[in-house]
């Protein structure tokens, strides 16, 4: 309950939806009917680039705040501060997202026990017309950050590293705390997300809140996406989520003492280049493993390709990038090591390896070449190193980085955006320093570039896939073998 408000149905909710052009109409009238349900005092207000009046009482907005259509969803924050003395409850919503009374009920109990900096939200649901559920927000780099599981009163809650929901909401004090941070009242502008997307997660991006989604009550916090578009095209199913979370809450009934093995997010325009927790199998990686090769993977993620491994007679060892991602390996028959690299490695340090696996992964550690040279012993004597990477920079990259307005610091050093080049030259540098030698390196081009233009692929290439060797290059020093907890490993920190 809100401080000073005896009675929750005496609460005043001011609602803005952003509702663009007429192709969401039939939805937006469904959430209108759904607020003019509740037992609030709601006022509800329409931005849009056109007059849209479906009752008297609903005032419409017309315009945007730049010439950008997309820019649309930014026309709700000056609203919000010129009302923020007038309404106990702020809710931004796009025009197909149905938050229901159950929702901000839920919202309002959590509140009452959270730190002035945590904002409670929710995650958007879908539904099949079958029944089945489908979670959408789930996608490319986002996850749940296996080290933010925290109690609340009755609450488990975690942080999602999608804050998008399409939505959310804020109490009186919260706006006040979101404007006086100066985050909030800013001209239209895209970073991590794109323009409609940023214009609904500033308050947790530039104003100070971490937004927490009570797990433990996953339903009550469940708001419908209601074109339900993305199933079995974007997201995790309820079986997936029911997963990932049974994982968080063991987190925290042990005290939430997990280190995941590093961090794999880029802070280039728009996360570029993050790792994808739910990428597809990399056949131009599975072709190098031969059957009955005993395999390490590490940092390992949707387990796609330990999967397939599986399913072909491999011994796989994964070494997840954190227990909630890798929750699914060990059903699958891989054994699971947990811990971040120095513990990962400790853990295997007698067993040999056919094949060592690093998808994707390289280019997120400060120092690539001390983690190719921390796991090369454990090679058998015929064994190989195989690593896929993005060819980076290269010529889609570029283009993509000029669209920016701050290109430089978008193509900066590893300590500006968190990402390595991964370039072959950079490739053959961190081999050659990990005692490695490269036998070859494929250029993958992407599907639609003609073969005619395949003599392009040095800069088309979307991606870098090499196969090395051990040189017969000694092992890691005694002070390596002691653990090296002090090295900086990734980005910031020994081991993230």
């Amino acid at each position: 309950m809100i401080p000073g408000i005896a009675d929750q149905k005496a609460l005043r909710l001011l609602v803005v939806i952003a509702s663009y052009g007429t192709a969401n109409d039939a939805y937006l009238d469904r959430v209108i009917r759904e607020y003019r349900s509740m037992s609030f005092d709601v006022d509800i207000m329409i931005i849009s680039n056109m007059n849209k009046k479906p009752a008297a009482e609903i005032e419409c907005i017309v315009g945007l705040p730049n010439k950008n259509p997309w820019s649309l969803p930014f026309a709700h924050k000056e609203l919000f501060a010129a009302r923020v003395d007038q309404y106990d409850l702020f809710i931004y919503s796009e025009d197909d997202i149905l938050v229901t009374e159950r929702n901000i009920r839920a919202v309002l109990d959590v509140t009452a026990v959270l730190v002035e900096d945590e904002v409670a939200g929710w995650m958007l649901v879908e539904r099949a017309s079958s029944g089945e559920l489908n979670y959408p927000q789930a996608h490319g780099s986002f996850h749940w950050d296996c080290t933010s599981v925290t109690s609340r009163g009755h609450y488990l809650l975690a942080h999602f590293t999608n804050e998008h929901a399409a939505s959310y909401m804020l109490t009186q004090q919260q706006l006040a705390r979101a404007i006086a941070s100066g985050g909030f009242l800013v001209a239209p502008h895209e970073g991590k997300y794109d323009l409609p997307c940023t214009a609904a997660t500033d308050p947790f991006t530039q104003c100070g809140f971490k937004k927490l989604i009570p797990i433990s009550h996953i339903d009550d916090f469940s708001a419908h996406h209601l074109p339900n578009k993305y199933i079995n095209r974007l997201g995790v199913d309820r079986k997936q989520l029911d997963a990932q979370l049974s994982v968080l809450m063991q987190i925290a009934r042990e005290g939430n003492t997990v280190i995941p093995l590093f961090g794999a997010e880029t802070r280039l325009w728009h996360s570029m280049y993050s790792k994808d927790y739910y990428e597809p199998a990399r056949d131009e990686v599975l072709s190098g493993v031969p059957e009955k090769a005993a395999v390490l993977s590490i940092g390992s993620c949707s387990a796609a390709n330990e999967r397939r491994l599986l399913q072909r007679g491999n011994r796989v060892v994964a070494v997840p990038l954190d227990p909630v991602v890798g929750n699914g390996l060990a059903e699958l028959g891989a054994e699971v090591v947990l811990g971040d690299v120095i513990t990962a490695r400790a853990k295997i340090a007698t067993e040999r390896f056919d094949r060592l696996l690093f998808v994707d992964v390289l280019q997120f550690v400060r120092d690539p070449a001390h983690l190719l040279r921390l796991f090369a012993d454990l090679l058998a004597p015929d064994g190989r190193v195989i690593i896929c990477a993005p060819n980076r920079p290269s010529l889609r990259y570029a283009w993509k980085c000029a669209r920016s307005s701050n290109v430089f610091r978008r193509w900066g050093s590893f300590d500006s955006v968190g990402i390595h080049d991964t370039t072959v030259g950079k490739l053959r540098t961190w081999c050659a320093q990990a005692g490695l030698a490269i036998e070859k390196i494929e250029r993958c081009a992407p599907d639609r570039v003609s073969p005619t233009f395949r003599f392009l692929s040095p800069i088309l290439a979307s991606d870098l896939v090499a196969t090395a060797t051990r040189r017969g290059s000694p092992k890691p020093s005694a002070r390596e073998a002691r653990g090296m907890e002090q090295m900086e490993v990734s980005g910031g920190s020994a081991v993230q």
